[in-house]
């Protein structure tokens, strides 16, 4: 009867024991191995806008299209255009016949003054005259190359691989010269945000690899590398420029440490269709292995 206290002594003993033991491993892992939930997927998005104004004639394109550099986006109605370079020639043959007339004249006044003909005052007209109509000449010329530029720009061309998103107009729209008329998803430019608390960064750091999971495919986990870490983040009474990220937490009556971004790049291709704003979970492993597409496809 005496050994059984013992007995029950023995056993709390061991619970404490191994509860201390799942701690320190959890904390062990929390230190060295930092991981969030509260991630996402983010790219760069080219705001693609006119850079003249005029009403849009054509738009070869579909919602969420992907396009190649280089491809056709849409028009703008160039006839305003062309009738501006039409002008502009007919100004820079104008300017050039005046340019030659001032190269006779100045040419004619030049061997009258050797001969004593007329004086220096009429010499230094002709120059001032040929002078005038040379300046006029490359100033008409110029307003050539800009009119050719602006006729140019009334057809758009994808400036990066991507995808076309939020696109919601049609031909007949008129556009002004720098209104973003649709975004433009760089395909190349994928990478993720990793929002880790401020006690874990000190413990992140430019070449960790990470394990991340895209909620929808968590048994598809993706490796990546860490390429950097956060300086700063939006600050809601106005301390810091509006230019930084915007950081939400979750628990507003809760004093939380806030959460700074880690940029991560996939190592390799994607092995999942990426999307800006899907949530994503990611992991500091340090040990694990790139995984490519390639790979990924050879085991399955």
């Amino acid at each position: 009867m005496k050994k059984r206290p013992t007995f029950q002594y023995i056993i709390t003993i061991c619970i404490v024991l191994a509860a201390l033991a799942v701690a320190m491993l959890l904390y062990f892992r929390y230190s060295e191995m930092p991981w969030t939930r509260d991630g996402q997927v983010q790219a760069n998005v080219v705001g693609i806008a006119p850079r003249v104004s005029g009403p849009i004639i054509q738009i070869p394109l579909i919602d969420n299209q992907e396009v190649k550099k280089g491809d056709f986006l849409f028009e703008i109605d160039p006839a305003t255009f062309q009738a501006a370079l039409d002008n502009a020639q007919g100004m820079l043959m104008k300017a050039e016949a005046n340019f030659v007339q001032s190269s006779q004249e100045l040419d004619r006044q030049t061997q009258l003054f050797k001969t004593q003909v007329v004086d220096l005052r009429d010499l230094q007209n002709a120059q001032d005259n040929y002078n005038a109509a040379k300046a006029e000449q490359a100033a008409a010329q110029a307003n050539v190359n800009s009119a050719q530029l602006n006729l140019q720009y009334t057809k758009v061309f994808a400036p990066v691989d991507g995808y076309v998103t939020n696109m919601n107009t049609s031909p007949g729209t008129y556009v002004n010269e720098g209104d973003q008329l649709l975004a433009l998803v760089d395909k190349n430019s994928f990478w993720i945000a990793g929002y880790f608390k401020e006690t874990q960064i000190r413990h992140i750091k430019a070449g960790d690899k990470a394990r991340v999971h895209l909620m929808g495919h968590y048994w598809e986990p993706m490796e990546g590398v860490v390429h950097s870490v956060g300086w700063g983040i939006f600050v809601q009474n106005g301390a810091t420029v509006n230019l930084l990220p915007q950081v939400n937490q979750t628990i507003d009556w809760v004093r939380l440490p806030n959460r700074f971004p880690v940029r991560i790049h996939l190592a390799g291709e994607s092995i999942v269709p990426l999307r800006i704003g899907q949530t994503v979970s990611v992991s500091i492993t340090r040990d694990s292995e790139p995984r490519t597409k390639a790979e990924k496809t050879e085991k399955k």
